[in-house]
């Protein structure tokens, strides 16, 4: 199977600047996270960045060079970003590109294998991503925690910062009397894109359902593109949002 990985990453971030830069064990997050995607089985990792700091720091493992690709200032998502990629590259529409995010130094190698697999598989989807189960009352109401539904085939049927699916009995007083969350899946953040649809995609306008819930993959849901859905082989650690996210990944990787 031929994948391409495309982790974009940019230099301003609202809670944490120059996140991409952030200092693991002497090294920069996104070297990190450069290495986990460089295991994937992918045969080709790049770096989408507007930044030449970001650019400098990203360099293949396996070959020390740089693998940053230059991209407009103007994106307003890592989606938008690939697609400049995909374009810059001359990528075939067939080509299947994963997201990898580039705050994820954790993230298992394994899922971005999994998640370009599942697209190979389904030839008549749009997009694949993958999911995992919610493992707690506190997870299914936090409205930072996306949660996806889907058809039995595995084709995404909503996704949403609300609790879905929404066991009606088990809540009878309303919202925090909530007990059963049997069932629910949470969204991880990876996609697998054939280039056509990822073209397609960031071609769209903002849809009524991304607006109201800012979730991106709703443009395309909206849209009516087939998005897939699979269980993670393994759940992933959750990524860098926060100065604490950041001392916990240093932890779980033994370096300071």
């Amino acid at each position: 199977m031929s994948f391409k990985v495309v982790i974009p990453a940019r230099y301003a971030s609202a809670r944490l600047p120059a996140k991409p830069l952030l200092d693991i064990g002497g090294r920069p997050m996104i070297q990190w996270v450069i290495e986990k995607a460089a295991q994937s089985g992918a045969d080709e990792v790049l770096v989408a960045t507007d930044d030449e700091r970001i650019a400098a720091a990203a360099i293949d493992p396996r070959s020390g060079r740089s693998i940053a690709i230059m991209t407009s200032t103007n994106h307003l998502s890592g989606t938008d970003r690939i697609a400049e990629v995909a374009s810059a590259r001359g990528w075939d529409k067939r080509t299947i590109v994963v997201n990898v995010q580039g705050d994820e130094p954790l993230l298992p190698p394994t899922l971005v294998g999994q998640v370009a697999a599942l697209l190979e598989q389904h030839g008549d989807a749009d997009i694949a991503t993958l999911s995992t189960p919610v493992m707690s009352l506190h997870e299914f109401l936090d409205p930072n925690v996306v949660k996806v539904v889907t058809a039995q085939n595995g084709t995404a049927l909503y996704f949403s910062r609300a609790p879905i699916p929404w066991t009606r009995d088990g809540a009878p007083q309303g919202l925090t009397s909530q007990v059963n969350f049997t069932g629910a899946q949470r969204h991880l953040g990876i996609y697998a894109y054939r280039v056509d649809a990822l073209q397609r995609v960031t071609a769209l306008p903002p849809a009524e359902l991304e607006l109201t819930e800012k979730l991106e993959q709703l443009r395309a849901l909206q849209a009516g593109m087939k998005l897939v859905v699979a269980v993670a082989s393994t759940p992933p650690p959750a990524g860098v949002d926060t100065e604490s996210d950041l001392v916990r990944v240093r932890s779980v990787l033994g370096v300071s």
